[in-house]
Order: C-alpha cells, then structure tokens, then sequence
C-alpha cells in the first residue's frame, strides 16, 4: 500500500511538472480560445484524398473503375473538402501572433474559399504530375509502363506531396504545406521545401537524399539523381545575428538540366539550359548554358561544351 501511495504521489508531481504553463510555453501551442490545431493525422489523410484523386485506384479504394469513378471522386472531394477546411483554419489559427485575438468566423471563412480554390486546381494539379510520370518513364529504361512508376517510385510519391503544398503555399496556407512536405521527406529521403519553384516533367531518379531548398527554381523537363542538393552556400545575417527569412539564397536551374549524383549546387547561381553536371562535385560558380561539368582527376572540374 505505500508502495502504491508513493508511486501516485510521484505520478501526480511529474503530471504538474508537465502542466506548468512555464514549461509549455516555448513547445506547445495551447487552445486558448478552442481553436483547431493541425493534425500529422488529417493532413496525411489530406495527401491520400489528393493522390487518390488524381490517381484514382493507384491510391486509395482499388474498385474505382471507369463506372464507378464519378462516384468516388464526388466522395472524396467532399472529405477533402472538410479536411482541408479544418486543417487550413487551424493553420491559420496557429500563425496568429501570441495575445493578439482570433476571428475565429473570419479564419473560417478564409479557410473555406482556400479549400474551393485547391480543389479547383485539381484539374492541373492531375495534369502537371501526369508530366511528371511520363518523363520519368521516358528517362528510365527500368521502367517497365507509367502504372510501375505511379505504383511503385517513391519520386512520385515525392512530387505529388511537393505539388499538393506548393498550390496551399500559394494559397498562402501556414504550417500546413510544411508538414506535407516533411511527411514525404520521412517516407522517401526526399526533401522538397514546398515554395520552391518547380517546372513540367520534372524527374527524381532513386531519389533517396534529395534536398531542395526554398528559394530554389528548376524549369521543364530537369532531372536530378540521388544524393543531389540545390542548398544555400550561406546566410544573410541580421543586426543580432540571425538569418534573415525569405532572401533568394538558392540555385536556379534551367530547362533540360541532368544533375547526376550526389553533386551539391550551393547559392544563388544560375545552371544554364541543356546543362548537365557530372556527380560528385561542388557547384557554387554559374553554370553556362549548354556546359557540362566533370570531375577530372585529382579532383579538378573540367568544363566543356557539349
């Protein structure tokens, strides 16, 4: 019995401890007016909505036929409807500054236009990665049909996560695109920031160790291979020394560039059209148009027109 005592006592002390406002404040956004919060649940449901939608039987419900296929896109359009009005409220709701009141009406309202408007691009959403499947069939001899790709490359899988955050990025939805992104980045080792800015058939090859950074642009029909990096070189600072948010500090790559692996391209720089790039190398100089980068032995970089 005092055994038991003893371990309630200590149960109750580590739950106030836990509780203190003090302890909570810096990692936990309390519900202060009964606002929604964002859910890793409901905004993994909103990918699978999505990809189910525009692929529809490659993910989601198999039965989906052509008979059937007005059914289940009905259906699903009005789930993803109400999931993306909660999650993109509570978004909303999560960016507004500490002490400042929230319209919680207002936020609905917000929300609500923003879901219409994403699921009105689903049309071109469907469009823009059926480019990106073909050229990633087109570009590997291993692929044995489109289906293989949409099944079982987890690139796609990638991009459909990156194209779904972009258009709420555009939608000027908080926090929301972010844990989108960051959820493919755990199931495939592709890291995508969702406002970076990506062109037409865009191709992952393996893909495992991908980073794409913010500011980033990549034009139509650009492939890169594993390992591949469009980072920043370094950080503009402010007056206490923190980096600044936002500032253009990515690559810039042009229409019909192969990256191949395990190559870093750091900065603000411009990799020219029709460009390709050997792997294994460190690119921080622009590239120029139609030149191809190597890495020459005792590890100098040879550049020569193609």
């Amino acid at each position: 019995m005092e055994q038991t005592n003893r371990r309630v006592k200590q149960m109750a002390d580590i739950v106030t401890a836990l509780s203190r406002p003090e302890n909570l404040h810096s990692v936990c956004h309390l519900r202060w007016q009964g606002e929604p919060l964002p859910s890793q649940r409901a905004v993994a449901e909103i990918v699978e909505l999505c990809r189910a939608l525009i692929f529809p039987g490659f993910f989601g419900d198999g039965d989906v036929s052509r008979f059937n296929v007005e059914h289940y896109t009905g259906i699903r359009c009005e789930r993803l409807f109400v999931v993306l009005v909660n999650q993109i409220m509570a978004g909303l709701c999560f960016n507004v500054e500490g002490g400042e009141e929230m319209q919680l009406n207002e936020l609905q309202r917000q929300a609500e236009e923003k879901a219409e408007a994403f699921i009105a691009n689903l049309p071109e959403l469907r469009r823009l990665l059926t480019t990106d499947v073909k050229a990633t069939y087109l570009g590997d001899p291993a692929a044995k049909s489109t289906d293989e790709v949409i099944y079982c490359y987890p690139a796609i899988r990638a991009i459909s996560n990156y194209r779904i955050a972009h258009e709420l990025v555009k939608l000027d939805v908080p926090i929301i695109p972010r844990m989108i992104s960051e959820q493919a980045h755990s199931e495939t080792g592709i890291d995508i920031h969702p406002a970076a800015t990506i062109g037409e058939s865009f191709t992952i090859d393996h893909g495992t160790g991908i980073v794409v950074g913010e500011t980033a642009i990549i034009g139509n029909n650009v492939k890169i291979y594993q390992g591949v990096t469009l980072g920043a070189k370094s950080f503009d600072t402010d007056e206490n020394n923190n980096p600044i948010k936002g500032i253009p500090r990515h690559p810039v790559i042009g229409d019909n560039v192969v990256i191949y692996s395990n190559t870093s391209i750091l900065g603000r720089i411009h990799v020219g059209a029709n460009a390709v790039i050997g792997g294994n190398i460190w690119v921080t100089e622009d590239v120029a148009e139609g030149e191809k980068l190597v890495q020459a032995k005792a590890n100098n970089i040879l550049r020569f027109k193609q």
